[in-house]
């Protein structure tokens, strides 16, 4: 005889994990050192990429 398995449905908690706070503009923003200087600007930028979502930000220094 085989093995039944019972799958069990995620919770809505369980399925939007992590998603929410980004909706509500609570990033978890995490600094990306790929690329340092903007040539367009000709100065140092940083660049942020949120961990959840994958949204980015810049910010001139």
């Amino acid at each position: 005889m085989s093995k039944i398995l019972t799958f069990k449905k995620p919770t809505p908690k369980e399925k939007n994990r992590g998603k929410t706070l980004c909706l509500h503009d609570f990033h978890k923003w995490k600094i990306v050192t790929e690329r340092k200087f903007d040539v367009k600007q000709g100065r140092l930028v940083t660049l942020f990429r949120c961990e959840r979502c994958g949204k980015e930000k810049t910010e001139a220094r």
